[in-house]
């Protein structure tokens, strides 16, 4: 997610003790697997289908997704305090906060349970074995390079993002004034619009900016979901297809925007491969496996033990086939993924 974090109530009251729930004696039992994103968005929704492929190929006692009812920290660290009594032993955890959401995962790991974050990082220092999600610097990036090139290599930007509270933010905010800046003067990004990755900001802040200012942008990108989705509606009303669009991850509104030639093309995440290839994990390190010393991780803002879950553009030609696009990314992931980060004996 790589993730946009919506702006949530950040509550934390005391520790949540979950140590004292927990056996520290897991490896005997079978690896049961929670994928807990901080609350509902639709990004984390193929962490379902993940999850039960993985607890399938792998043979888990269960790999089962879990959402908190609301974005609050608090929340969250109720369910994860719940799900340890139930006796999950293994934590995909898209953090509800960077930094509050350690002193969880640390009494997590502390009672035997692999913690790994998935689609947004824990920060340094931090319990989580590492950190896998989108590279999303790159994806904007290189999705802010389709549009120029749709562009024609000049034209004027708008920049529809997501929350200001979640640092991937602040990286697609620079990758698309990197790319705009290598174009050279022909290409500027004229307007930013951030803290609107929920549907109610969104359709207010981006719809209001498209009536006042249509005539003066020549290109959009989006680097949020609920912004895509909203944006790429707000292109199908106005009708004219001059404004080109790249936007972002595979809802079905703006899948359906490129088919009809509204929108030029989405950068692809891969939250189905963050799930399938993060239980496979948990699961082995579960059983005598242990994380390289010398594995070649990334380094971002938040950590430096980062592992891209990969990123893909679909423009026209190929948004037929996106679930496939996904599927090839994590099957490459998985080839090399135990040989390249694992240690097993």
């Amino acid at each position: 997610m790589s993730l946009q974090l919506p702006l949530f109530k950040v509550a934390i009251a005391g520790g949540l003790a979950l140590a004292a729930i927990a056996s520290t004696a897991f490896a005997a039992d079978p690896t049961r697997v929670a994928l807990v994103p901080g609350g509902p968005h639709p990004y984390f929704a193929a962490w379902e289908q993940a999850g039960k492929d993985a607890a399938k190929d792998f043979k888990l006692g269960a790999a089962d997704y879990r959402v908190p009812q609301k974005w609050e920290l608090s929340q969250q660290n109720e369910l994860l305090e719940s799900l340890l009594s139930q006796k999950y032993n293994a934590f995909l955890i898209f953090p509800g906060d960077p930094v509050g959401s350690n002193s969880t995962a640390a009494e997590l790991a502390d009672s035997g349970a692999p913690v790994i974050a998935l689609a947004g990082c824990l920060k340094e220092p931090t319990k989580a074995v590492f950190c896998f999600g989108t590279d999303t610097g790159n994806s904007a990036y290189l999705g802010t390079k389709e549009l120029i090139k749709a562009m024609g290599g000049k034209g004027r930007i708008a920049h529809f993002t997501g929350f200001l509270v979640d640092p991937n933010t602040q990286l697609r905010i620079d990758a698309v004034n990197k790319a705009a800046s290598e174009a050279g003067e022909g290409v500027k990004v004229v307007q930013v619009i951030a803290d609107i990755d929920a549907p109610e900001p969104a359709e207010e802040k981006i719809n209001a900016y498209l009536a006042a200012h249509a005539g003066e942008v020549d290109g959009i990108v989006t680097t949020a979901w609920v912004p895509a989705v909203v944006a790429s509606n707000a292109l199908r009303k106005i009708g004219d297809k001059r404004i080109k669009m790249v936007g972002i991850d595979h809802d079905e509104v703006v899948i359906k925007a490129i088919k009809d030639g509204f929108v030029h093309g989405t950068m692809l995440q891969n939250p189905y491969g963050q799930g399938y290839i993060g239980s496979y994990v948990a699961d082995k390190l579960r059983n005598g496996c242990t994380v390289k010393a010398n594995a070649p991780f990334k380094s971002n803002a938040l950590t430096n033990r980062f592992i891209d879950s990969g990123t893909v553009f679909a423009g026209k030609d190929a948004v037929d086939n996106y679930v496939a696009s996904m599927q090839s990314i994590t099957k490459d992931l998985m080839k090399t993924f135990e040989a390249t980060y694992l240690a097993c004996k």
